[in-house]
């Protein structure tokens, strides 16, 4: 049998992260078992779905890479499919009308609340008739559950789940104005789409069961259920925005992260494999297995995600690195965008700017002063630093450098400590001064390779604005 997995996302807003990690789990499985990956945009709430989330969804999922091995369904355009499911039922005696008005239904709910348990419907017209029904009521469709028994689950990552049958109660399948409810539409979408495995929160374990007596009641295979556990802030408490629960574009965008970084920091909350903490899309698709899941809620650690990604970053091709970067340069030194040459001189002082950043947002703040006609800014540091410099500093370093042949990273160096010699100081006492007056930082890459990256006119430039 060939594992078909599905993520279903309902488009009422973004893609938060914790729907991307079950994306990624649902994708993974399918790549591991040589199955498929599908996507279900459940869109059955018209008044929340919109298209600017979907395209969100869209935009998310190709950012991260879990694209679908078919087209994606809608699951709104399925209702007429769904309708004649549940008809189909009412037809086989399986399920029946129900014509409770909304005073009856409230007076159950309180009755509920009073006694301290869940509301449950009471099955007032499960073995009733249509001519014992009230005038003006458009009553709706409720599947006959089994009353008798235990209901089982042998989940993936909970193991064997057992509720007794009578806690389930004949729920609605088909709304008062025709239209299908979430359980039924989740049902018929999963049995038409070839769907084996359901990889979901476990905040959806209770549906399970519910769904699970839709899929007895119509003699469809029940599809193996895994649900993951749900991740949670530092503190413990359940994922929110401020803990960070936003939009996977928020990641991309404000944040500055790389997808594959994201992708392994989200695979492993939950699952690990030993001690690994870099793990390729390919190791990934090699070792996951949705049994290894663990049952445990993680915890979502920025920091450890912003190491993780300064790991990638310093794995990363240098063009991709510019490419990545090159608008927010653009921006920072302002702007509309950067152009070839300039994309050039960040592409050979990548290596040295990518051994100190963790986000790429830290990269393109570091990059900007390669591309910019002199520094154009001073952080408090390096204008002490200027300020302090030792009197005809910048001048001498000037003079030396000019008088250099060939522009090279050994003759760039040997002038510098020429300089240092000269005036009786310790080379930190000259490359300190030196970087800040390049650089507009007290931090950079080493300082004779943004000599060299810089170029000898571009050098010259900025230590004589401090050396006439």
């Amino acid at each position: 049998m060939t594992v078909v997995t599905r993520f279903a996302p309902s488009p009422t807003g973004f893609l938060h992260i914790g729907g991307a990690r079950t994306a990624l789990y649902n994708w993974l499985y399918a790549k591991h078992t040589g199955g498929k990956f599908l996507l279900r945009i459940e869109d059955t709430d018209r008044e929340r779905s919109t298209p600017e989330a979907v395209d969100a969804i869209f935009d998310g999922l190709n950012w991260l890479g879990l694209t679908a091995d078919e087209e994606p369904t809608f699951q709104f355009a399925r209702r007429d499919r769904h309708a004649e499911v549940a008809q189909s039922l009412l037809d086989a005696g399986k399920a029946y009308y129900c014509y409770c008005s909304p005073e009856e239904l409230t007076t159950m709910r309180e009755k509920a609340r009073a006694e301290g348990r869940p509301m449950k419907y009471d099955g007032t017209w499960r073995d009733r008739g249509a001519s014992d029904a009230p005038e003006g009521i458009k009553p709706v469709v409720r599947l006959k559950s089994p009353q008798e028994g235990d209901a089982v689950i042998n989940d993936q990552v909970q193991g064997e789940v057992r509720v007794g049958n009578e806690q389930l109660d004949d729920y609605v399948i088909l709304r008062g104005d025709g239209t299908p409810t979430y359980m039924l539409s989740v049902v018929v979408d999963d049995h038409d789409m070839g769907v084996t495995n359901v990889i979901r929160g476990d905040d959806h374990l209770t549906n399970a069961f519910r769904q699970k007596a839709l899929y007895d009641a119509l003699g469809w295979d029940v599809p193996t259920f895994a649900h993951i556990p749900l991740i949670h802030g530092p503190d413990g408490a359940k994922l929110s925005k401020r803990h960070g629960a936003l939009g996977v574009d928020s990641y991309r965008d404000e944040m500055g992260f790389l997808p594959e970084a994201v992708n392994n920091y989200l695979l492993r909350l939950g699952w690990g494999h030993g001690d690994d903490e870099v793990i390729s899309q390919e190791q990934a698709i090699e070792w996951f297995d949705i049994t290894d899941v663990g049952k445990g809620a993680a915890r979502f650690d920025f920091a450890k995600l912003t190491n993780l990604n300064g790991i990638y970053m310093r794995q990363a091709d240098d063009k991709r690195l510019v490419d990545e970067i090159s608008q927010r340069v653009a921006t920072l030194i302002g702007s509309d965008a950067i152009d070839a040459a300039q994309k050039e001189i960040l592409i050979n002082g990548m290596s040295g700017l990518k051994e100190r950043a963790k986000t790429l947002i830290e990269l393109a703040e570091s990059s900007a002063f390669y591309v910019t006609d002199g520094v154009t800014s001073f952080n408090e540091k390096a204008q002490s630093l200027i300020d302090s410099a030792p009197e005809g500093l910048f001048a001498e370093l000037a003079n030396s450098l000019e008088a250099l042949d060939s522009w090279t990273e050994e003759n760039v160096d040997a002038s510098v400590r020429e300089t240092a010699e000269k005036l009786d100081l310790k080379l930190g006492k000259v490359a300190q001064p030196l970087r800040a007056v390049l650089t507009g930082s007290n931090s950079s890459p080493g300082i004779f390779d943004v000599m060299i990256v810089l170029g000898k006119e571009q050098t010259l430039k900025r230590i004589r604005h401090f050396g006439a």
